[in-house]
């Protein structure tokens, strides 16, 4: 009997277009019933068609000599050496952190380590950026506690370190939070698995919790924008998935079990849109159709429907194809770990993807017509121009202008987020959340491992092209300023609606950015995530395309940390153009919008200053090195006070100088031994280095003016808890 046509409410219910559903019906040549419905509508999504970007994504460059695997599996994979490597990914959980601050955050948190260890790979750090609303905002305490919270417990239960990451505030955030969630882990290159599926009649094995009716239609949800109505956002929350670290951290061990076994041929976790999108990927990718019997799924709630248990984004669980003649061992091996195994189907020859319920077909459709076949749209964007009219640098003393950026919560310590999670879990971590890049040790080798978290949102939305580049320039400084040897990029690419011209444009500018840094810098892009739809009653966030950079070390016993100690002489390595923005403090000051910014990435300086920087740290000619971005100089000399607990006198300046925020520059700090030898090389190699003046005392002299270092640790540290207790009327 063929299906009754669903309603106009039906379909836009499901995420779906007129044009889209009827496509739909020209490919089946029928009507869908309601559990092909649900697949479509979880297949063809952004989330997870990418139809609005894909086109895109295409032109960023994913390949180099040290990359194993690219975009398109779990997570990307770069190599350590000729045995070692290391699979890292960022993905984005905004809308369920929004809804549910707590859950969440915690399943974004468990969903990118499930990405990692799918590839075979063992955790070994995780981190996240965060963007939220204004601080005078009523909501954005309550979602930064709840989001930090998820964090902390999933990471912290898992036993895995967090290691690093930002947080802003901005007002462009207050209906729509961002939480990005990035992992890494080491695994050997012969030890690597991927989710292609082979081999005809080979088992579809379900592994690790039970199915349950959280997270039902979370794909779809997470490619729509949110209302002010707060009662509508809140009718969402049984869209957001409910996770257990504790089970995650079994299912894990059990999985590395199972690889360990031989018997896996495809794995994937079952993530966004859950058993739906999990076995038509494995499927797709091996050209092979799939049959499931959801008969044999665990369950945990009675009366479960076939559209429910397919659309159902409950956590902790794997889908895995295995050898035909192993179901048995290997589900011996989740039996001892008190998890669910459960043969659900077999991979066949025929284009379909094929569901049978209590005996009868809930679902015939051609495979491919959900991935290969989903909607790709070529989006109407437009630049919009710029004014032209820089803003001005406000008239204050250089003490008035740190006290303001040190007191900003952009701006400050973020020890009150970071001092939730266990950097130290793994005893691996050599180098704490805070300045520049995190540290990690690779146990039983000499490697250490860099990562940095970056995104300049507020430059973004101005001038997405620079923006775009300066956040890959800036994630590079960060990691060449922690002595590594940048390998490559995962990116969380976070914008408002593709459907408004002016949005889509900021993407694709972004996007063109971001290429041509990755490009100039030999910074491939090998894995990544797009969120659209973060907006709130047609309101954009701040485009927001965020870099999580990887680093390699390769002899970490004779590494420099990094220490400014006593009489080290301060140098700017780089050309300083004083006409160059200073876009931190003139947002801190004068919270106008800015229409323009002369702020300009020159990727031939970022690469030549970072090679040269690389060389001194290697050489140990140099004590420390910081790289130079948001507050210019000026900030970023206090943070190296605050870090090494030391101050400095530096030379008379004016604002323009200090807080201008010129691009592909670092603060080094020399013995006065090997200044003079350092200055030589920097003038073979023709870098451009400026003298500032010595590390000494307990003030912070900027010339004639002064700031004791007490009170600017008084400034630095306290914002975040203090805002956290203050109560908003």
């Amino acid at each position: 009997m063929t299906p009754k046509d669903h309603s106009p409410e039906i379909i836009e219910a499901h995420g779906l277009t007129t044009d889209e559903y009827d496509q739909i019906k020209r490919l089946l040549e029928r009507t869908p019933n309601i559990t092909e419905l649900g697949i479509f509508s979880a297949m063809w999504n952004e989330h997870c068609s990418y139809k609005s970007s894909r086109k895109w994504l295409k032109e960023l460059p994913s390949t180099g000599d040290q990359v194993i695997c690219g975009p398109g599996e779990n997570a990307g994979i770069v190599a350590i050496d000729d045995s070692l490597a290391l699979a890292f990914k960022m993905e984005s959980h905004n809308h369920p952190s929004y809804i549910e601050p707590f859950n969440g955050a915690a399943t974004g948190v468990g969903g990118i380590l499930r990405d990692v260890f799918t590839m075979g790979a063992r955790p070994i750090a995780v981190m996240n950026s965060l963007s939220m609303g204004s601080v005078d905002n009523i909501k954005t305490k309550e979602i930064l506690r709840g989001v930090v919270k998820g964090i902390s417990h999933y990471g912290n239960s898992f036993g895995v370190p967090n290691v690093g990451g930002e947080l802003r505030f901005h007002a462009k955030y207050n209906g729509n939070c961002l939480v990005n969630a990035f992992a890494a882990g080491i695994v050997n290159k012969n030890e690597i698995f991927y989710s292609k599926a082979t081999g005809i009649g080979s088992p579809i094995v379900y592994m690790g919790a039970k199915t349950g009716r959280d997270g039902v239609g979370g794909a779809s949800m997470a490619s729509e924008s949110f209302a002010s109505d707060d009662e509508r956002n809140k009718a969402k929350r049984p869209t957001v998935q409910i996770g257990d670290p504790f089970l995650e951290k079994k299912l894990m061990e059990a999985c590395f079990e199972l690889m360990k076994s031989g018997c896996v041929i495809a794995i994937q976790d079952m993530g966004a849109a859950g058993l739906t999108c999990s076995s038509v990927e494995m499927g797709d990718k091996g050209n092979l159709g799939i049959f499931l019997n959801l008969d044999n799924v665990p369950i945990r709630e009675d009366n479960m429907t076939p559209y429910e248990i397919m659309l159902s984004e409950s956590q902790e669980r794997m889908l895995a194809v295995i050898k035909p003649g192993y179901e048995s061992q290997a589900k011996e091996i989740f039996s001892k770990w008190d998890l669910d195994f459960a043969i659900i189907g077999n991979t066949i020859a025929e284009d379909k993807f094929l569901i049978n319920f209590q005996e009868k077909v809930v679902a015939s459709l051609p495979l491919k017509c959900l991935a290969d076949q989903a909607p790709q749209y070529n989006r109407p964007w437009k630049t919009n121009k710029a004014t032209k009219s820089y803003p001005k640098i406000p008239e204050l003393t250089i003490q008035r202008a740190i006290e303001i950026l040190l007191s900003s919560p952009n701006h400050c310590s973020k020890k009150w987020v970071w001092e939730q999670y266990d950097h130290m879990i793994l005893n691996s971590t050599l180098k704490r959340p805070g300045l520049d890049a995190a540290i990690t040790k690779i146990k039983e080798t000499n490697y250490g491992l860099a990562f940095s978290c970056d995104s300049n949102p507020l430059l973004c939305s101005i001038n997405p092209l620079e923006g775009g580049k300066q956040a890959v320039a800036e994630c590079y400084r960060n990691i060449i300023a922690s002595g590594a040897i940048p390998l490559a990029i995962t990116d969380n690419l976070n914008f408002g609606s593709p459907e408004d011209p002016e949005t889509m444009g900021q993407f694709v500018n972004c996007i063109k950015g971001i290429k041509e840094a990755c490009i100039e810098l030999n910074f491939p892009v090998v894995s990544g995530n797009v969120s659209f739809y973060n907006q709130t009653d047609g309101k954009s966030i701040l485009p927001t395309p965020t870099i999580g950079g990887v680093g390699l070390i390769k002899n970490i016993a004779e590494h420099c940390l990094g220490t400014v100690n006593k009489n080290d002489v301060y140098y700017v390595v780089g050309e300083t153009d004083t006409k160059a923005t200073a876009l931190a403090l003139v947002s801190e000051y004068s919270q106008v919008q800015i229409e323009d910014v002369n702020i300009k990435v020159n990727l031939e300086e970022e690469k030549r200053n970072g090679q040269f920087i690389l060389h001194l740290l290697n050489k140990k000619l140099i004590s420390n090195a910081h790289d130079v971005s948001d507050g210019g100089i000026g900030l970023n000399l206090c943070e190296l006070a605050i870090a090494n607990d030391l101050g400095f006198e530096v030379i008379e300046g004016s604002l323009e100088y200090f807080f201008n925020e010129t691009q592909a520059r670092y603060i080094i700090s020399i013995n006065p031994l090997k200044e003079k030898l350092v200055i030589s090389l920097a003038k073979d190699k023709k870098v451009p280095i400026t003298k500032l003046g010595i590390a000494k005392g307990k003030s912070l002299c900027f010339g004639s003016n002064i700031l004791p270092l007490a009170h600017v640790n008084d400034l630095y540290h306290d914002v975040i808890s203090n805002m956290m207790e203050k109560k908003i009327d």
